[in-house]
């Protein structure tokens, strides 16, 4: 295929393109680890231009992951989770990423409307992160297989190293 000719039918030349001249990047803010259903959850806020992520907003997403996390056990959690409060450019997002049996993971998403936490409510089936998540998400993936899977040290000492390696600054 001759990727230098026009494109198939199906590919959205004017939606990609409009997506690229809107493309920017956003600020991640490493909150820290929390605890929430007995697992070890990395917070981060991604925050779209002029929008912030308040404590009130991280407050709900916090319970918003407890409650998915308590049947983490049941779908084979591990006990290590990566909670995401993203201010969006079009609304609130929170994901929460856990890591399950058999190095699989599992994702749950919550939208609702921008600076209105208590209307967060699950995401519809097939949403997926973002591009600005997704890097959030690629960090973690390094981070959880550099420290916790492939590390050398007791599992105390893998686990201080996963809660410390954060991503911080602007995503594209």
């Amino acid at each position: 295929m001759d990727l230098h000719a026009a494109p198939p039918p199906a590919v959205d030349t004017s939606g990609l393109l409009a997506l690229a001249e809107g493309h920017h990047s956003r600020t991640a803010r490493a909150l820290g680890v929390r605890e929430a259903a007995g697992h070890l959850v990395k917070v981060y806020a991604l925050q779209a231009p002029g929008r912030t992520v308040g404590a009130e907003t991280v407050a709900t997403a916090l319970d918003l992951a407890s409650g998915h996390l308590a049947l983490g056990r049941a779908r084979g959690s591990l006990g290590l989770a990566v909670l995401i409060v993203h201010a969006g450019g079009d609304g609130d997002y929170v994901l929460v990423h856990s890591w399950i049996e058999g190095h699989m993971s599992d994702l749950a998403v919550f939208t609702g409307p921008a600076g209105r936490p208590a209307e967060l409510r699950p995401g519809r089936a097939g949403l997926a992160p973002c591009v600005w998540e997704g890097a959030l998400l690629a960090h973690e993936r390094e981070a959880f297989s550099r420290h916790v899977l492939d590390g050398g040290a007791p599992l105390a000492e893998r686990l201080a190293a996963w809660s410390t390696d954060s991503l911080e600054g602007e995503v594209r």
